[in-house]
């Protein structure tokens, strides 16, 4: 390669020549490159692009890796000063393919991995940054998509890329495809490295519009001025009668014990919640129904907002600071902008609807839109207030804070967990039921109430059922926790010769056990005492926390349902303790049905009721850049994902309801929290409804229901 003012240049397509072996190269100016195809066939003529560039056809065969690398003649190329690798590439297929892009430098460690998705269509400019880069480092889980114009130019940016790299000291780049089923053909171009991060910065430049939305995008609901927003959220929705159910929504024909408040019963066989009134009732919930979803960092990437409002007047009124740094040790690892000022698009847009009674105006409207389309309950972190009208049942949650001690699992998302055996958690679980209950005790539309949310019980892996009882383990000495679990082992074993022997490892003494950073043994088929005492150790674990929650809501609240801890993670230990302490067990389940989301024949065995309290669809196609954690292809297919998943939990006699995650898109360029920005909303940032989907959501809700969707 040769440098011309700050530019590298190595010409792809006139000057790369090779088939099958390493040839020489005639850089532009000096010494030769070397090329080696591998299971790659090149044209022999070249062509000419649409804008005139020389590109010449590469075909990738059915192989395990089909590569081209090209590697400099001499000990490597000294990039230093450069910050972009450009390659011209035109994806010859009608389908998207993926390429995969790797640049060695002088030993394993210096390397950089990209992978990209080469759409159908025109010649592009492929941008890897010469440094390790994510989404995440411009604030948000993912990136926009690729490619996109610039000033008439294609560009294709890899916003994912991994590793690290000498720049003095490179010795290769790799064109690769991961085992291709048929051949694949490309059309390549130069190929050159530049100075600066420009094209990296100009993917995430403007892309958010004064209303919030992806600016470099269409689609059905986008809205373009003031005016189209107020006609498409004041909208109207269909009318929906309620023949047929009792007040809070409990079906006539279901006839089971009253109490006056919600509760659970099994009869014939099916497991119900109950209305106060005594009727059957399939909780259809939704999630985050509230008014301060749209809230995103500005400060520090001012540069991606397009047509802000000013900071004074009536718009100072949805603008404010945060910090969410915290989150660094788990959801929000790596990312950028997770604090200072921000701008809360969504409550914005509402004002710009209804002026400055927009929050009565909302809750009136989406208590309506809710009742409309099917749904008969308000899910968790929803706004109280809509509660408190009594026009659907709601739930509370239990947000057990404060300072007590806490156990690593390795899958530390929203924390470590909290450690049941100290004193001071008792304390607070007291305090968060006492708050929780407050106003609501004594309300019959009150379902019930969450303890905390998606606790790390256990890591992913083939042992991550275990990582609580190996993170005890390791945990400090003054752990109370690690006290406890001491003060077993020594009790069942009384010698620690005898568990040493159990567990195969060296042990000279209990105070050994004592060291932070013990190094636990992960179980194994010679052992099985090492699964047996973590296994009973996970049951007491998980019976201390259920138990001592359970102790602190019913003593402040005896009348209604404890609805569990929302599992992700799980084991069956925690599952059975639940169990044993909740009214209902909860899963937050992210798959395509319900009953692939956790185990239901556990949950069988139990005999326990469960709520799915999460669950989504979503795509890429209506403005926010992620899918959510279950994605569809597109919007078209979320409405039938949605049917299909509240069937299948409508049609097992273990499942009382689903709750939708959630009612809002989150934000283009993420929320507060974590940079989630994934479109899963029933509406927008705009409070637009997503048509097509809530046509189906509501088809699907009231045929479960009984009731014709008119």
């Amino acid at each position: 390669m040769k440098t011309m003012a700050g530019v590298a240049v190595l010409c792809l397509g006139a000057c790369l020549a090779g088939h099958g072996h390493a040839t020489e190269v005639a850089d532009l100016a000096t010494a030769p490159t070397h090329v080696a195809l591998q299971q790659v066939t090149r044209a022999a003529t070249m062509e000419a692009a649409q804008d005139g560039v020389a590109q010449r056809r590469y075909t990738f065969q059915p192989a395990a890796q089909p590569q081209i690398a090209v590697t400099p003649a001499q000990a490597g190329w000294d990039w230093r000063g450069q910050g972009e690798l450009r390659l011209r590439v035109q994806n010859a297929m009608p389908w998207a393919l993926t390429l995969v892009v790797d640049i060695d430098g002088a030993d394993a460690k210096s390397h950089l991995h990209a992978v990209v998705g080469l759409p159908a269509g025109p010649a592009q400019t492929l941008v890897v940054p010469l440094h390790a880069t994510s989404p995440l480092v411009f604030g948000m889980q993912a990136g926009p998509p690729m490619p996109f114009d610039d000033q008439g130019r294609r560009m294709l940016v890899a916003t994912t890329v991994e590793g690290s790299l000498d720049l003095s000291m490179v010795r290769a780049v790799r064109l690769s495809m991961p085992a291709p089923q048929a051949a694949q053909t490309i059309l390549l171009g130069r190929l050159d490295v530049v100075a600066g991060d420009a094209a990296l910065h100009d993917a995430y430049a403007g892309i958010v519009d004064r209303y919030g939305q992806y600016t470099r995008g269409t689609w059905p609901e986008k809205v373009a001025d003031d005016a189209a927003l107020r006609a498409a959220v004041k909208r109207t929705p269909p009318a929906t009668s309620a023949a047929g159910e009792d007040a809070y929504g409990g079906r006539l024909d279901v006839h089971l014990r009253e109490t006056g408040w919600f509760h659970t019963q099994k009869a014939g066989g099916r497991w119900w919640l109950v209305t106060p009134d005594g009727h059957g009732f399939f909780s259809l919930g939704v999630n985050a129904v509230a008014a301060d979803g749209g809230r995103s960092y500005v400060q520090g990437r001012e540069g991606m907002f397009a047509g802000l409002p000013p900071d004074s007047g009536a718009w100072a009124a949805f603008r404010g600071t945060g910090d969410n740094r915290s989150a660094q040790q788990g959801a929000g690892a790596g990312r950028c902008c997770d604090h200072g000022r921000w701008f809360d698009f969504y409550a914005a847009n509402l004002y710009r609807v209804d002026g400055k009674d927009w929050l009565a105006a909302w809750r009136t409207r989406t208590l309506a839109r809710l009742r409309a389309w099917g749904f008969n309950t308000l899910g968790n972190w929803s706004d109280a207030a809509l509660g408190a009208q009594h026009r659907l049942p709601y739930t509370r949650t239990v947000n057990i804070e404060g300072v007590f001690g806490n156990v690593a699992t390795g899958y530390d998302w929203w924390g470590r967990m909290p450690d049941p055996f100290d004193p001071r958690f008792a304390q607070a679980a007291d305090a968060a039921a006492a708050k929780a209950a407050q106003g609501v005790r004594d309300d019959p539309w009150l379902l019930g109430y969450f303890a905390d949310n998606e606790l790390a019980w256990a890591a992913p892996g083939p042992q991550g059922r275990w990582a609580l009882a190996v993170g005890t383990l390791h945990g400090e000495a003054r752990s109370d926790a690690k006290q406890a679990f001491i003060a077993e082992l020594e009790k069942k074993y009384g010698a620690p010769d005898k568990l040493a022997a159990a567990w195969g490892i060296p042990l000279s003494s209990w105070h050994a056990l004592q060291a932070t950073n013990f190094p636990a043994p992960e179980p194994d088929a010679a052992h099985p005492a090492i699964a047996a005492d973590y296994s009973a150790w996970l049951r007491r674990y998980a019976d201390r926390y259920f138990r001592v929650v359970s102790q602190a809501i019913r003593r402040h609240d005896p009348h209604h349902l404890f609805l569990g801890g929302r599992f992700a993670a799980s084991t069956p230990e925690a599952i059975a303790a639940c169990a044993e302490y909740c009214d209902v067990a909860s899963f937050n389940v992210y798959a395509d049905l319900p009953q692939h989301g956790f185990d239901a024949a556990a949950m069988r065995r139990l005999d326990k009721p469960v709520l799915i309290t999460e669950f989504q669809f979503g795509s890429d196609d209506r403005g926010p850049f992620g899918k959510g954690v279950v994605s569809v292809w597109n919007e078209a297919q979320r409405g039938p994902a949605y049917a299909k998943f509240v069937a299948a939990a409508a049609a097992d006699p273990g499942i009382v309801g689903v709750h939708w995650f959630d009612y809002a898109d989150q934000p283009v360029t993420g929320r507060l929290l974590d940079g989630e920005n994934s479109h899963i909303g029933l509406v927008g940032i705009t409070d637009v409804p997503f048509r097509g989907f809530v046509k189906a959501v509501r088809t699907a809700n009231l045929s479960l229901r009984g009731m014709p969707a008119k």
